[in-house]
């Protein structure tokens, strides 16, 4: 494959944010939820992760705002670990210690610097597209020591995020390249892989030694996308792999906002998915064979990467 560009995300591929939530949510569990033991942490640290409630998918597509997601998740983690509700005025105590901690634990994967830097050594152009805000993510990589990465694509530019097509649309555009000719490298299978690859780019799933997500990861990824446990048919699937999920009232994806310039509606039509497209997100989303086999470059470090891509 010939590659003229990379699309990076940010958490838990260039970022540690897994390690960062870790540190976080273990002080706010020996602060707000001191009966439930250490031991535990893991199991605190795979339900924020897999967010079961899908409030942040909701954030990525434009429904709530970054906070109020936040508070969602705050309130159904102390619900499910049997912890006092978190009200309005709690919150903020709440957020204070998790999200300051979360902020002082940002460090960078120790392959990212060198990936980066092979990327640009191979004369391909690099930047970011992330589902989180794009000040957040600056800040985040200067912390890191990536600052020179640019963010090209944030949550916030086309008012909702990944998986619809038109963030990798946008982000090869803006990254000056042909989407056949880009790679969008991410940890989320279908979030990041698995979309880029609808989307017409070259989809890479890094598969991180420990850094899956719990069971039930996925099944608020994709809203109606035929994901486990949703039920929905061939024609459904098909559907929100090419265009996101149609906001109610307004037969747009992702809030009904308008795709890049030049965009039609004939790029978004759906395409009927494969087996092995369907196997992914109807089976197990995390499965490496399976993605595989739906047109998936998987790779376990970034180091990789210029073998499995051919630079």
């Amino acid at each position: 494959m010939t590659m003229d560009g990379i699309l990076f995300d940010v958490d838990d591929t260039l970022v540690d944010t897994r390690g960062a939530f870790a540190r976080a949510l273990e002080a706010v569990r020996a602060e707000h939820l001191p009966h439930v033991p250490a031991e535990r942490d893991p199991e605190i640290l795979s339900h924020w992760r897999t967010d079961p409630g899908g409030f942040y998918s909701r954030y990525t597509r434009g429904e709530m705002d970054h906070v109020t997601q936040r508070r969602h998740r705050a309130a159904l983690l102390h619900e499910t670990f049997g912890a006092a509700p978190v009200t309005e005025t709690s919150f903020e105590a709440w957020d204070a210690l998790f999200w300051g901690t979360f902020e002082r634990s940002w460090t960078a994967h120790d392959d990212a610097r060198a990936a980066i830097d092979a990327v640009l050594a191979a004369g391909l152009r690099v930047g970011v597209v992330t589902n989180a805000a794009t000040e957040l993510q600056e800040r985040k990589l200067k912390a890191a020591g990536l600052g020179d990465l640019p963010v090209l694509v944030g949550v916030d530019t086309l008012g909702f995020g990944k998986p619809d097509p038109r963030v990798f649309l946008e982000g090869a555009r803006k990254l000056g390249t042909e989407p056949s000719r880009t790679a969008c490298v991410g940890d989320e299978p279908t979030v990041d892989a698995l979309a880029a690859h609808e989307a017409g780019l070259t989809g890479v799933w890094l598969d991180r030694a420990g850094h899956r997500r719990g069971p039930g990861y996925a099944g608020h990824a994709l809203p109606g996308s035929g994901l486990p446990g949703s039920g929905l048919s061939d024609a459904a699937l098909s559907g929100a792999l090419a265009s996101g999920v149609a906001e109610p009232g307004t037969g747009q994806p992702g809030g009904g906002q308008p795709g890049p310039a030049g965009s039609s509606p004939a790029e978004s039509a759906p395409a009927e998915p494969n087996a092995a497209q369907r196997a992914v997100l109807r089976g197990d989303p995390q499965n490496p064979e399976a993605l595989r086999a739906a047109g998936v470059v998987v790779v376990e470090t970034l180091a990789q990467l210029p073998a499995a891509l051919g630079y």
